[in-house]
Formats: C-alpha cells, sequence, structure tokens
C-alpha cells in the first residue's frame, strides 16, 4: 500500500510541477511586494510628477524604459528565488499583459480626447487609474486562481472564451469607444453632483458652496471601468501560462505600472500599428488552446515564451514596415506629380481645389 501511495504522490508532484511552477509564499513576501510597487507609485507621483506638467515623447521614453527595465529585472528575482520554470512564466505573463495593454492605451486616447482633457492633468487621472486598475486585478487573480483549483472545467471553459476573445480580437481594427454611452458614466452622473468645468487636477471642486466631481472624475470613472473589460480577456490568458497567484500577480502588476509612460509615448501612434490587433489575436489563440490542451500536453514555458516573443517582434517589424513602405510610396508619388498640378477640379464653379485631409492610407476621412 505505501508503494502504490508514494507512486500515486510522485505522480502527482511531477505533474504537478512540470506544468506549471507552484511554490508556498510567505507572508513577507507579498509584503515586500506590495511594498516596493506603492514606493514605485508614491515616488512617480511625488518626486517624478510632483507638479502637473505636459509629458513629451523623450520624457515619456526615458521613463518607459525605466518601468520596463524594472518589469524585466525582476524576472531576475523569480529566477534567484524559484528557479527556472518560475521566471520562465512571469516572463511569459509580463509580455502577454504588456501587449494586450496596448489596446487599453489607444483607448485612453479616446477617452482623453472626448472629454478635452488638457494633457497636464492627464497624468494623475492615470496615477488613481493604475491604483485602482492593480486592486481590481487582485481580486480578478484571485478568484480565477480559485475557480482553477476548484473546477478542472475551467480550463477548457477559460480557453475557449479565450479562442472567441482571439477572433474579435484580431478582426477588430480600431478602438471604438463612445464615452457617452457608457452605462457606468451615465449612473455616475446621475447620482454624483457634476460641473463640466475643470479646477486644475481636482476630482472635485466646490461651486457656490457645493461639492461637485469635475470631469476627471467621469475621466477616471470610464478608465477604470475599460481596465475591467480589459482584464477580462487579459487575467484568463495569462492563467494559461502559470497558476501561480504569486507569480501572475506580480507580472500584471509590473505591466500595468508603466502603462501612464506608455500611454504618453504611443497615444499618438495608433496607426502605426496597423497589425497589433492581429498578433494580439494569435496570442490570445496560441494560450486559449494552450489552456484547454494542457491535460493532454503541456507546452514548455521556454517555448510559450518564443512563441509570444517571436508573434510580437514579427507583429510590430511587420507594421512598421507596412507604414514605411506606404510612406515612401506617397513620397515617391510626390515628387513624380509634374509642379502646380491640380489635384481636383471643383465641378461647380471650375476652379482648383486642394483636397481634403484624408488617412494616408486608406483614403479614409482622419480619425477624430
Amino acid at each position: 500500500m505505501s508503494t502504490d501511495l508514494a507512486a500515486r504522490l510522485l505522480a502527482a508532484t511531477e505533474s504537478t510541477g512540470e506544468k506549471f511552477a507552484s511554490f508556498d509564499v510567505p507572508i513577507w513576501a507579498w509584503a515586500a511586494l506590495v511594498g516596493v510597487i506603492a514606493a514605485l507609485l508614491i515616488a512617480d507621483l511625488l518626486l517624478v510628477h510632483r507638479t502637473p506638467h505636459e509629458i513629451h515623447f523623450k520624457e515619456a521614453a526615458i521613463e518607459s524604459a525605466v518601468w520596463i527595465s524594472i518589469g524585466l529585472a525582476f524576472t531576475g528575482v523569480m529566477f534567484g528565488w524559484h528557479g527556472g520554470q518560475a521566471a520562465g512564466e512571469y516572463l511569459s505573463g509580463y509580455l502577454i499583459e504588456k501587449s494586450l495593454s496596448v489596446d487599453n492605451v489607444f483607448v485612453w486616447a479616446v477617452i482623453f480626447s472626448y472629454f478635452g482633457v488638457p494633457q497636464k492633468y492627464q497624468f494623475r487621472v492615470l496615477f488613481w487609474g493604475i491604483f485602482g486598475a492593480l486592486v481590481l486585478r487582485a481580486i480578478f487573480i484571485f478568484a480565477g486562481v480559485a475557480l482553477l483549483e476548484a473546477f478542472g472545467l475551467d480550463l477548457y471553459v477559460f480557453g475557449a472564451f479565450l479562442l472567441i476573445t482571439a477572433f474579435r480580437v484580431a478582426r477588430h481594427k480600431e478602438a471604438e469607444v463612445h464615452p457617452e454611452n457608457n452605462p457606468v458614466l451615465k449612473l455616475v452622473r446621475k447620482v454624483v453632483p457634476s460641473t463640466n468645468e475643470y479646477d486644475g487636477q481636482k476630482m472635485f471642486t466646490r461651486i457656490s458652496g457645493k461639492r461637485l466631481a469635475t470631469p476627471l472624475f467621469a475621466v477616471l470613472i470610464l478608465v477604470e471601468t475599460t481596465d475591467v473589460v480589459f482584464a477580462v480577456d487579459s487575467i484568463p490568458a495569462i492563467l494559461a501560462v502559470s497558476h501561480e497567484p504569486f507569480i501572475v500577480f506580480s507580472s500584471n502588476a509590473f505591466a500595468i505600472l508603466g502603462l501612464r509612460a506608455l500611454y504618453f509615448l504611443l497615444a499618438g501612434m495608433a496607426g502605426r500599428f496597423r497589425y497589433l490587433n492581429l498578433g494580439l489575436g494569435v496570442i490570445l489563440a496560441f494560450v486559449g488552446i494552450k489552456m484547454m490542451i494542457t491535460e493532454l500536453y503541456h507546452f514548455p514555458t521556454w517555448l510559450s515564451l518564443t512563441v509570444i516573443a517571436v508573434v510580437l517582434t514579427v507583429t510590430v517589424w511587420a507594421s512598421l514596415r507596412a507604414e514605411r513602405r506606404d510612406e515612401e510610396g506617397a513620397a515617391a508619388e510626390q515628387a513624380h506629380r509634374p509642379a502646380g498640378a491640380l489635384d481636383e477640379l471643383d465641378d461647380s464653379t471650375g476652379q482648383a481645389t486642394e483636397p481634403g485631409p484624408t488617412d494616408d492610407r486608406a483614403g479614409r476621412p482622419p480619425r477624430s
């Protein structure tokens, strides 16, 4: 009996160990992780961005590099603590969350544009948005892990959900956001007395003795609600590469921390990443299939990491190459056009007119 029991225990241990990293996390480790995250947030708010100002490309690029370096450096912490399996799962989760978060960035740009938020006040909204996102992600992660541990069937449910999401993301061309139709925003405006006037970077102000919410509060609500939508996609995706809550949360947290800088770096470059959604769809489909067949075959962590990295690299390279080709084609067409040639002739007046602004790639009207 003891031999049979030992064999079953050994088989279970090998199965779990080979598939996903699993280890006990002491309270002090959780406290240290939360402490580091809190310290980074406070330093960013009180030291780096103490006074509101416009964040230009160079500053955003430097900050993005710093945040990405911090996130990647934590891979070394996981490697030194629990070895290559844990480090590989962390890095895979980090790359998945970082790539899926790019869509978040473009949605934020639409929200800020709709409300006409001055750029120097956008950072403060995103700071509290990131803070709220960390809390919401923690809830989603622990709930997801609990479901996976309680019901093995959820592997197939999550996997099927990711395949559906992959198809939707791959077909989705641009971020279509209509803030005025958001039911949460409508409810908040009915419940919370609001004003259309900005008061610096304050969420609330006083007008005629009444405490009112400024448009920044409405923007924050929208940022948080859109993050919930994106979390529904990203959390199942990360659970496909790791089931250890510490790894899933830390990879999520360090990827999210750098989103503010990434927003100011990429907000005006949405059109340059034309194949991004296709690449994200491929990644989501891969992790969905990985999750559904994990009981039959478990993709090694290094293979998952390689697939994710290759898809991202090819997506970015193909997007930038297509953009450069379009620019070169437009330049060549301009160079061969006779000097003083008329682009259009108004049928009603017979006078030459300049063409209206259009999207260079498809002749569509410019995005609002």
